[in-house]
């Protein structure tokens, strides 16, 4: 199973679509997880279109249309996996094991709100962040990750730095 992560889009704030490598990705993805911070109901409305599966949750940005659509947090099976996601986990700072503490039957929890790459593991859950595919902060690139699941398993993980806008 193809999994495509995203998190913080912030579409129309701080582009007025995803890239085109991004939608590319969508297509690709058996399951599309999003971490919050979508901004703008139509493109949850785009993706909910476009992607053959779709598991999202609303962020800090979010407004109440896409409070009232999304949950807070999201628990899935994937791949022999659970899954859970959620926009903010709070400061970097012994998250590992507060996210471990906080959500002990998962084996991955997606994040964002930091708009940093992240992939770690503590105490067998995995904890990963795509960064921003709109908004790259203090980042050298807009960021975000694809992976291969299943069998209990993740492979092929892969973070894919965008070009600049314009290229």
């Amino acid at each position: 199973m193809r999994l495509l992560l995203l998190a913080d889009t912030h579409v129309p704030a701080r582009a007025r679509d995803l890239p085109a490598q991004v939608w590319a990705a969508v297509d690709a993805a058996d399951v599309v997880v999003h971490a919050g911070d979508w901004m703008s109901p139509a493109l949850l409305d785009a993706l909910e279109a476009r992607a053959t599966r779709l598991v999202g949750v609303w962020g800090n940005n979010d407004g109440p249309e896409l409070r009232r659509r999304l949950p807070e947090v999201a628990t899935v099976e994937l791949g022999g996996l659970v899954w859970g996601v959620v926009h903010e986990t709070g400061g970097k700072a012994r998250r590992r094991e507060r996210m471990r503490a906080a959500h002990p039957e998962l084996d991955v929890l997606v994040f964002g709100h930091s708009h940093i790459p992240w992939d770690t593991e503590h105490a067998g859950l995995r904890l990963l962040n795509p960064g921003s595919p709109t908004d790259r902060r203090s980042q050298p690139h807009c960021t975000y990750l694809t992976c291969t699941v299943g069998g209990g398993a993740i492979t092929d993980l892969e973070l894919h730095a965008l070009p600049p806008r314009g290229r």
